[in-house]
């Protein structure tokens, strides 16, 4: 979610440096997450000045390896997911201080898999679906705006809901093979939440939708010092249950780092920032009961490269390996992601 302010060799005229803090703001966030594809849809130097705001993004991430409580788990023909989203952002900005957004997200995923088939049958599964996930609304509210002509520092607060327009199916096969295990084993055996449990990918990891109405809480703070600047972000999300009975776990992503311009002149920028991403999540439920193969923690590390060229248009690209992923019980973990950008101001 890289913007980039305009930063001039030579001495400029002063109009420009209220847009500085704004700029840096958005920088070196993860592009992942729903409030990072909305933010990075303001103008090309970050500036949140009134008007319309579009963006589009897409995201790559690999889920190519399989773990048991935390260890990989060789095997003959494993698990695999692949997952591309595309963020479409509309948004529009009453003020330097207030705007809102909406966030789109089309989701294209392939997969290899073994469902087990009303609990019981392990039935291999491989292909491909397309569709959208849920909607996205998001208010912003800049509660600190401080620059000069040497530094900056801003501070947003951020908020919204997830609206469940994502289709659900997988949720829904789901629940059919665990009411039938369950009607099979009885009520009093022992088992996971989800069933029976024979690989890492599960039909709930398939789901482009949640059917569930979820808050988004989050904060983006920016300081800058001439040429070099360094930001982070919060985001939280407070999930509640949906289709099927499933309630996604809680979600918690913190991510920032340092960066600097590499060039800059009267028409456009190119900068370059070392993102650190932590992505932490609990155990989902099944009708209140948690599941001991869910829930992970992901630590991302990656270069992100913005470019920006006159006050309409930016682009970026960033690469993020996952340096360390844990995850409970059985489950694929994330190999690396690859984010890609591409803003308009009107």
């Amino acid at each position: 979610m890289m913007q980039s302010a305009q930063l001039l060799a030579t001495p400029p005229s002063f109009t420009w440096l209220p847009k500085i803090a704004a700029a840096l703001s958005l920088a070196t966030v993860s592009l992942g997450c729903d409030l990072c594809a909305i933010y990075r849809a303001a103008d090309a130097r970050g500036e949140f000045t009134p008007g319309s705001v579009w963006s589009v993004s897409e995201q790559f991430t690999h889920f190519g390896t399989e773990q048991f409580n935390g260890v990989e788990f060789i095997r003959p023909n494993p698990d695999l997911l692949d997952r591309s989203i595309t963020h479409i952002v509309g948004g529009w900005n009453f003020s330097e201080r207030f705007g809102v957004s909406l966030n789109l997200p089309v989701v294209h995923q392939s997969y290899r898999f073994t469902r087990m088939t009303g609990g019981f049958t392990p039935t291999p599964r491989e292909g491909s679906e397309t569709g959208i996930g849920d909607l996205t609304l998001v208010g912003r509210w800049r509660v600190v705006g401080v620059s000069s002509m040497d530094h900056g520092f801003t501070v947003n607060l951020l908020g919204g809901i997830h609206v469940p327009t994502g289709d659900t199916a997988h949720l829904g096969e789901l629940r059919e093979d665990i009411d039938h295990y369950e009607s099979v084993v009885g009520p009093g055996h022992a088992h996971d939440a989800l069933g029976p449990v024979v690989g890492g990918v599960h039909l709930h990891d398939l789901s482009l939708g949640s059917g569930a109405v979820d808050g988004l809480f989050g904060i983006t703070a920016s300081a800058r010092w001439n040429r070099y600047f360094w930001n982070t972000q919060a985001q939280y999300v407070a999930r509640t249950e949906g289709a099927g009975h499933y309630r996604f776990a809680d979600e918690l992503i913190l991510s920032g780092g340092p960066g600097g311009f590499l060039w800059l002149n009267n028409k456009g920028t190119l900068s370059l920032a070392l993102n650190t991403a932590y992505e932490t999540r609990g155990s989902d439920e099944f009708r209140g009961r948690p599941s001991i193969h869910t829930g992970q923690t992901v630590w991302f590390l990656g270069p992100l490269l913005t470019f920006t060229w006159k006050s309409h248009f930016s682009a970026q690209v960033e690469g993020e390996a996952a340096l360390r992923a844990a995850g409970r019980g059985f489950q694929n973990v994330p190999d690396y992601r690859i984010n890609a950008a591409l803003s308009w101001r009107f």
